[in-house]
C-alpha cells in the first residue's frame, strides 16, 4: 500500500459475523479481554470482541503477521497506535453495529462512522460545536434538511480530532469545514498545522449512515471495501 492509499474496510453490522465470534475473541489480548469483561449487556460485549477481532484481522493482513501477536496500545487520550509498525497508520470507528476500519501509511489519520438519530438539541449543538461559518451556512439550509447536514459536518469534524489524537479538548468550533468544499478545511487548530495540508474524504454509505476520513495527504486516495 502507498502512502497515498487509504483503505477503508465497512460492514452495516457486525452481528453478521457472531457464528466466528469465539474465533475474533482469542485474538484479543488481555487488555482487550479486561475490557469485555467490564460489560452487562451481552450485545454490548458481542460487538466490542467482533469488532477488536475484525480490527486485528485487518492490520494482520495489512502487515502480512499473526494478528493475535499484534500488540495494540493507546496514546494518553485514546488513540490507538502499533508501537512495531510506527509507519502504519489506522483508526476504527463503530455506531450502532457498523464498523469502519481505516488503514494507511506514514499519515495521521481519523475516521468517524455515525448512525442517524433524531434529535431536540441542534441548535444547541451548532451553538456549541460549530464555527460561524458553519453555523451560518446550517442555518441557511431548510430545515427539512439541517439535520443530515449536521451529521455531515460532525464525522468530518470528530475524523479531524481523531486524527490528531488529542481528544475533543482540541474544540469542534475550532476544526472548520468548508461549506462550499466539504473536502476541505477553513481553519483546524494550531497543533493541527495548516488547514490546506488535510483532506476530507466522505464515504459513501447506505442512508441514514455517515461517515468521513481525514488525513494530512492532500493527494491520498480513498477505496471502500466491504467486509467479508
Amino acid at each position: 500500500m502507498s502512502r497515498q492509499e487509504i483503505k477503508v474496510f465497512y460492514t452495516p453490522s457486525v452481528l453478521n459475523f457472531t457464528s466466528r465470534l469465539s474465533e475474533h475473541k482469542a485474538l484479543l489480548d488481555q487488555n482487550e479481554l479486561a475490557i469485555v469483561e467490564r460489560f452487562k449487556i451481552s450485545k454490548l460485549k458481542v460487538r466490542y470482541i467482533i469488532c477488536h477481532g475484525i480490527l486485528r484481522q485487518l492490520l494482520a493482513k495489512h502487515l502480512n503477521q499473526s494478528a493475535a501477536d499484534l500488540e495494540i496500545e493507546k496514546t494518553e487520550f485514546g488513540k490507538p497506535f502499533l508501537p512495531d509498525h510506527p509507519n502504519t497508520s489506522f483508526n476504527m470507528s463503530h455506531s450502532g453495529d457498523s464498523l469502519a476500519v481505516a488503514i494507511s501509511s506514514q499519515c495521521q489519520l481519523g475516521i468517524d462512522l455515525e448512525r442517524y438519530k433524531s434529535r431536540h438539541t441542534w441548535e444547541g449543538l451548532v451553538k456549541k460545536c460549530f464555527a460561524p461559518e458553519e453555523a451560518d451556512y446550517w442555518y441557511s439550509l431548510d430545515r427539512s434538511k439541517r439535520s443530515r447536514a449536521f451529521y455531515q459536518f460532525w464525522v468530518k469534524k470528530e475524523g479531524f480530532v481523531k486524527a490528531v489524537g488529542k481528544g475533543i479538548t482540541l474544540g469542534l468550533d475550532q476544526c472548520v469545514v468548508n461549506p462550499d468544499d466539504t473536502s476541505s478545511f477553513l481553519r483546524v487548530p494550531e497543533l493541527g498545522g495548516l488547514a490546506d495540508q488535510w483532506q476530507i474524504h466522505t464515504l459513501d454509505l447506505p442512508e441514514n449512515e455517515f461517515g468521513a476520513v481525514v488525513c494530512d495527504q492532500r493527494n491520498a486516495k480513498l477505496q471502500l471495501i466491504a467486509i467479508s
